[in-house]
């Protein structure tokens, strides 16, 4: 059994239910991915795992290592080795990227972080002394962050829309990060509507009107959320229930 596990987690918004009575497994040292129409759930889902402010008025039960985390705030989630990467990333006015990468680095060492910074496509010599600001584009934001990822070394990586407001160059780059964390030991779990993200996981989630309702092998999964989901006439229900199940 791996050591993130979600058993019967249900949250609402008002009168709307985001995600319902929902269970999963996540292997561990696995790139798996998230996928379904939106407003299926993936990132309150996501960010009930983190988390995250305004997202605490959920039920069912998060367990970490084995423990139920409900009760846990981010930081504490965070010092147990969850991190989760937004969809815009932020910026942090006056804050170096050599300052904002030391500060979650285990090893602090100069060294260190102009290696992070290379592993990522980012010029040490150009952006160590640059602002985590608007100066910065979102594609340089997001390997800003993933060098701060890599000096944490995570246990577990939240990637929510990983290939948001990026080109293409930077989204391979970002693959080949996704690539070193997990050679590192760590479990990747990627939020996405993305084919292209699909594709680079081992296992997938999909996810429609807050239940899960299929698992396993991405090819398969795949051709489930492309033929069963994107193609529904109607909002974020499927036009028939998938009751396959793939191990």
């Amino acid at each position: 059994m791996g050591r993130l596990r979600i058993k019967n987690v249900s949250i609402a918004f008002g009168e709307r239910k985001v995600l319902n009575n929902l269970s999963l497994d996540v292997w561990d040292g696995h790139i798996h991915a998230i996928v379904g129409p939106n407003g299926a759930g993936k990132s309150t889902l996501a960010s009930i795992i983190m988390g995250r402010e305004g997202f605490g008025n959920f039920t069912g039960e998060v367990f970490w290592e084995g423990e139920c985390i409900n009760d846990l705030k981010i930081d504490e989630r965070a010092r147990r080795g969850i991190t989760y990467t937004w969809q815009e990333p932020a910026r942090f006015e006056g804050l170096s990227i050599e300052a904002f990468i030391k500060a979650s680095a285990k090893d602090k060492s100069k060294e260190n972080i102009r290696k992070a910074l290379e592993t990522v496509g980012l010029d040490p010599d150009k952006y160590m002394t640059r602002a985590v600001d608007k100066t910065l584009s979102g594609g340089e934001r997001k390997k800003a962050e993933l060098a701060s990822i890599l000096v944490m070394e995570p246990k577990l990586v939240l990637l929510d829309e990983p290939d948001s407001g990026i080109d293409v160059a930077s989204l391979n780059k970002i693959f080949d990060v996704i690539k070193i964390l997990k050679d590192k030991g760590a479990t990747i779990i990627m939020i996405t509507h993305s084919e292209t993200v699909l594709e680079q996981a081992e296992h997938a989630f999909l996810l429609c009107n807050g239940k899960l309702v299929s698992k396993g092998v991405t090819d398969q999964i795949s051709s489930f959320y492309l033929d069963m989901c994107n193609l529904c006439d109607h909002k974020n229900e499927p036009m028939y229930e998938i009751n396959t199940e793939i191990q």
